[in-house]
């Protein structure tokens, strides 16, 4: 019971140093370009030793990784709080609108960093293969809501899927458009394409 204490300031510190290395290296990575930034300049940067950097990440891919990691958690939570009455729709466009509207929070940054995945192809790469793990997550939980009909076996993996799809189009559609184009209104528009396949799972 006493470690405790201690236990819990070294995972808070642990966590600061994480997120300082993380605002670090994508704001270097969005502004100056993928390969023109190295791992001593975001050391740098967060005013913490190389060798820290490398006791966190394994590369400046994995940075990034991390940031497509934790949105990827966010959209999960968000679902498995959603109430069990929602439609499937509601309850699918709220959670994938949690990283959406911290992009236009945020949009200035988050463009930036959204270009940046979305423009260096070793990045890119890794974006897709992250959502390949957002896929399954969101799988499991549309599984666990009630009201699905007994024979809706492949119905969670295609709403997932579907999902995902809109997600995608709005940050592309978001992306090409230099940010003149609202996230969240893009993703409205969306879900209302899908909606109707959405909902038809009963």
């Amino acid at each position: 019971m006493s470690t405790r204490p201690e236990v819990s300031l070294a995972q808070r510190k642990r966590q600061l140093v994480s997120d300082e290395l993380t605002e670090a290296a994508l704001q270097l990575l969005a502004s100056k370009g993928f390969d023109a930034v190295t791992i001593d300049e975001i050391a740098t940067t967060a005013g913490v030793s190389k060798r820290t950097f490398f006791r966190y990440f394994a590369s400046k891919e994995d940075v990034v990784v991390q940031f497509l990691t934790d949105m990827g958690a966010g959209i999960r939570t968000e679902l498995a709080a959603r109430p069990g009455e929602e439609p499937p729709s509601a309850a699918l466009r709220n959670a994938v609108s949690v990283p959406l509207a911290d992009c236009a929070d945020h949009s200035d940054r988050a463009l930036r960093v959204v270009q940046l995945i979305l423009r260096t192809p070793a990045l890119h790469a890794r974006f897709l293969e992250r959502q390949e793990q957002w896929r399954d997550d969101l799988t499991a939980e549309l599984a666990r809501r009630p009201g699905l009909a007994p024979d809706a076996d492949l119905y969670p993996q295609l709403a997932a899927g579907m999902a995902l799809t809109a997600f995608n189009t709005v940050l592309r559609r978001w992306s090409d458009s230099d940010g003149a184009e609202d996230p969240l209104e893009l993703t409205d528009r969306a879900f209302a394409v899908i909606a109707p396949a959405l909902d038809h799972a009963d």
